[in-house]
Order: C-alpha cells, then structure tokens, then sequence
C-alpha cells in the first residue's frame, strides 16, 4: 500500500470527524485548504445541509488580494459575518486533517476574532 501524504490526511480526518458532529445550533466549521486558495463551510450534520460558504475565491474575481496567509484571513473573517447575520456564535472547528498552523490558525484565530466561539 502506497502510504503518501493524501492517505495520512484522510486518515486523519476520519479520525476527527468520529468526535466532531455539527448541529443547526453549533454547525461543524470545516476547513479545504488546496495549493493556491482557502474553502470554509457551516455544516449541519444532522440534516446534511451547507448552512454558509466562504473561499478565497470571489464571484467575479480570480483570486483575493495578498498572500495566502492574508487570503485566509479575509475568508476567517467573511465566514464570522456571515454566520453571525444567520445567528451562529459557536461552531465546532474540522480542520479537515490539516495542522493547526499556518493558513488554518489564521483562519481559525480571524473567525474567533469576528465572533464565532469554538
């Protein structure tokens, strides 16, 4: 079996999942980080909806302005004000079996400083 990065993140964000479940009051923010942009969603698990989206890619737009790092920020801030306009305040954080670091604690740390409690 060909063991690669794509087989360890699965691994373990299957791992993560079996703790975290997402509900109408407290979604499951889950985190898609590719090579060039940043992807978010509110889901609901119990009934298998997207409460709210947000990425680095805008309508109309290739791609945000700045860094990745920047951009990751934008979209952790963008994500905070749509959820608190749909009244959401805590979430459940998936970081999709990426590392805390980098362009996903940016992320987290600008939802948390937009309001979303984790």
């Amino acid at each position: 079996m060909a063991f690669n990065k794509e087989i360890r993140r699965q691994k373990l964000r299957y791992r993560i999942r079996k703790r975290i479940k997402g509900t109408a009051e407290r979604p499951r923010l889950a985190v898609y980080r590719s090579n060039t942009d940043i992807y978010v969603q509110l889901i609901d698990d119990v009934d298998g909806v997207t409460l709210a989206a947000a990425s680095s890619l805008q309508k109309g737009k290739k791609r945000s302005r700045g860094n990745k790092t920047e951009q990751a920020i934008m979209v952790g801030k963008k994500i905070a004000e749509i959820a608190t306009s749909k009244g959401i305040s805590e979430v459940s954080f998936d970081r999709g079996g990426y590392l805390y670091h980098g362009r996903v604690k940016s992320l987290a740390d600008a939802a948390r400083e937009g309001g979303l409690k984790f």
